[in-house]
């Protein structure tokens, strides 16, 4: 049984569009589905550009210096795509809550979803397991959803990287 769909997925739908941005509305949309999120969104012209401020407004969470930083921020940004849960039953995916109103853009839904799942993921997992990848020069996001809450890198790759840059700074 899981009781917290949203911490997660929103979380990694956040870094997967911070690290990869779209090129336009429909990969959005794509992203979306690829994480599970089965429900229309009404189009709207500007909801590239929108949703592209919705990430830059994540990125700020992620980067914020301090957990009582990152909290502030993150009540910033629920306030914003505030409304009461709601329990809904829609397209075969039994009941379940909502953080949000619904009519809702993509942009709209997106703030509310990572928004909500960032907070609960940080809750429950740690204030800590969110951050940038710390092999240089990368930038890339790092949601650490591991077991023992200690990952530092985004990949394979950037772990090696940076143990070899240990290495040879050792040697010399």
């Amino acid at each position: 049984m899981q009781l917290n769909p949203y911490g997660e997925y929103a979380v990694l739908l956040a870094a997967s569009l911070a690290n990869n941005w779209p090129g336009d509305r429909d990969q959005i949309e794509q992203r979306t589905r690829d994480v599970g999120m089965t429900m229309p969104f009404p189009r709207h012209l500007d909801d590239h550009e929108q949703t592209r401020r919705v990430i830059d407004d994540w990125l700020c969470i992620v980067d914020a210096t301090s957990d009582g930083h990152r909290a502030e921020l993150l009540n910033e940004q629920m306030a914003r795509a505030a409304a009461y849960p709601r329990m809904v039953d829609h397209d075969g995916e039994g009941w379940h809550l909502h953080y949000r109103d619904n009519g809702q853009s993509l942009p709209q839904v997106l703030r509310s979803v990572i928004a909500v799942g960032t907070a609960l993921h940080l809750t429950t997992r740690g204030m800590h397991r969110l951050r940038r990848c710390e092999a240089e020069p990368c930038r890339q996001v790092v949601v650490d959803v591991t077991r023992n809450g200690r990952q530092r890198y985004c990949s394979v790759r950037c772990a090696n990287r940076a143990a070899v840059r240990r290495h040879r700074n050792r040697q010399s």
